[in-house]
């Protein structure tokens, strides 16, 4: 039962690339520049002033203007007669790496590549400033130069970036997010136009154009989203009958409701029970497991990394998009929107260490809460296999696995380990923790039925599945260590583990009679603590192969 391959593959970002720089000069005789190009474009306005029109948009441009249009938009760059514009523009493509010795990495999105509306910076001199370097030095003689071009292209990406994320991050409207939080907070009462401008403290009329710019809806249809989203939880859930959903979400009937639902969504609340969704978004990476064991890829994976469980069981994800838990709110909105979002699966724990909110996703799409700390691996996938309405496959692979887990228990019982005190020890730079219930620990004193530390028996006899781990101070090691020891150890920022060696150097450590009698086994992070269903597999047959 021994198993070889890590579940763990390495995900890169894209790679940029300068596919040209043109010089553009408006005139009298040539007042107009179309651009319709197949890639990113970056439009830097070195003098002059103009405007672009794009769709019934447009941007009144001066010297030092930076726009970052999308792949495959129809634009039209305008000079002033009085002032004629001198712009650049500059082709940017983002391809994926291709690294022989990591065949199954995974690509992560170009957030410049694949924004959908329109970057603009209305005043950025040093990004101009170096797209015009670049123009001057196109064709480099030598390649000191062709390299020195790279780096300013690569420059000019990194503060494309930069001043991405500030915009995202900025508060440039607080007074309309004061009113949409409100409006996602009351979507259930009735609310007025009027209200909502109240509370923004502009005028009805101007509240309804800002309202669209940020959200890319109308106040109406935002808060039908908000129902429609907060009806299908309400369904997935079992939560009453379609008229106690209705006045939950705040329509007076469910013929109301039934009506709105079938405008949002193209099927009858009673059909939309029945679907089997595919398009899902997950925050955080367990969830990316679950639902790719029932055979569904996320569109969506927000994590805090971009790694993702890798076994022949499963093919390697398309199309996953990986979104980082830092990205803002206007980010996870924007990626979730583009995807087609039908469904968010995320735990409120994780919601709150990202500063999130379900009210905030809602009215993406409606978010079904899966606890993790409160309950299981098994449980998560029932119940994330219930919203996606997979049950059956869940049961039939949970079976699979329980048999297998009987099989993996029998032949450790056969060996010295079952009749010893087994310890599992984390090291991390900041504390020492003694694992309970959760992760190698489920393997461990559940899934083969190895003895804990009558310490730690205790608290998994008090909190079951809930019990994590319990922090120790090294003078207390004594009280928990066992006949036999498994150790990880979690570096630290810089990647050094001189913290566990200050442990495995003391007189606390090398005193234990397991440490003396060299039953100490180093486990690695990476293959022993994920928690989701195809890593406990593994770290079943793990298991087997160490002791057996």
């Amino acid at each position: 039962m021994k198993n070889d391959v890590s579940e763990w593959a390495e995900s890169h970002f894209p790679l940029y690339t300068a596919f040209g720089v043109q010089s553009l000069y408006g005139s009298s005789n040539l007042p107009v520049h179309k651009i319709n190009e197949s890639l990113t474009v970056l439009i830097a306005i070195a003098s002059g002033e103009g405007s672009l029109w794009i769709d019934d948009q447009t941007y009144d441009l001066a010297e030092g203007s930076v726009l970052l249009l999308p792949a495959r938009t129809h634009a039209a760059l305008i000079t002033s007669r009085l002032q004629p514009l001198h712009a650049y523009t500059l082709l940017i493509s983002a391809r994926e790496q291709t690294i022989p010795q990591f065949p199954d990495a995974m690509m992560r999105r170009s957030d410049i590549a694949s924004r959908q509306d329109v970057l603009f910076i209305p005043y950025e001199p040093a990004i101009v400033a170096k797209v015009e370097e670049l123009y001057f030095h196109r064709s480099p003689a030598h390649e000191a130069r062709h390299v020195q071009n790279q780096i300013v292209f690569h420059q000019i990406i990194f503060q494309v970036l930069e001043q991405q994320d500030a915009k995202y991050g900025s508060s440039e409207q607080p007074s309309m997010e004061r009113s949409i939080a409100y409006l996602e907070n009351h979507y259930s009462d009735k609310i007025s136009r009027e209200q909502l401008a109240a509370v923004a403290g502009i005028s009805r009329s101007h509240y309804s154009t800002l309202f669209k710019q940020l959200t890319g809806f109308s106040p109406s249809e935002y808060l039908t989203r908000l129902r429609v989203h907060r009806a299908m939880e309400l369904l997935i859930s079992g939560s009453g009958t379609l008229r106690e959903i209705a006045l939950k979400v705040g329509y007076k009937d469910e013929f109301y409701l039934s009506r709105r639902f079938k405008q949002q969504t193209g099927a009858s609340p009673s059909g939309y029970n029945a679907m089997s969704l595919q398009r899902v978004a997950v925050l955080r990476s367990p969830y990316a497991s679950h639902l790719r064991l029932l055979g569904l890829e996320p569109v969506v994976a927000i994590a805090e990394s971009s790694e993702y469980v890798n076994t022949s069981d499963l093919q390697k994800p398309q199309s996953m998009v990986f979104l980082n838990i830092d990205s803002s709110v206007e980010q996870i909105k924007s990626a979730l929107l583009e995807s087609r979002t039908e469904l968010i699966i995320a735990a409120r724990r994780h919601l709150q260490m990202m500063g999130l909110t379900i009210s905030q996703l809602r009215p993406v799409a409606p978010v079904v809460e899966i606890s993790w700390m409160e309950i299981g691996w098994k449980e998560h996938l029932r119940l994330i296999a219930r919203a996606v309405q997979r049950s059956e496959r869940a049961e039939q692979w949970l079976t699979v696995f329980e048999h297998e887990e009987q099989a993996a228990r029998l032949l450790v019982q056969q060996s010295a380990v079952a009749k010893e005190i087994v310890t599992i020890l984390v090291f991390k730079p900041e504390e020492m923790l003694v694992y309970g219930a959760r992760n190698v620990g489920y393997v461990m004193y559940q899934s083969l039925g190895l003895q804990p530390p009558a310490l730690i028996r205790k608290e998994m006899e008090q909190l079951g599945d809930q019990f994590h781990s319990i922090p120790i101070a090294l003078a207390e090691l004594a009280h928990y260590a066992g006949d036999r020891l498994l150790v990880i150890v979690y570096p630290d920022a810089k990647g050094s583990t001189a913290h566990a060696e200050r442990i495995f150097e003391s007189p606390d450590w090398s005193d234990l009679p397991a440490v003396q009698h060299d039953r100490v086994h180093l486990l690695d992070l990476d293959e022993w603590v994920p928690y989701n269903p195809v890593s406990i597999r593994l770290q079943v047959q793990r298991a087997v192969a160490l002791f057996t």
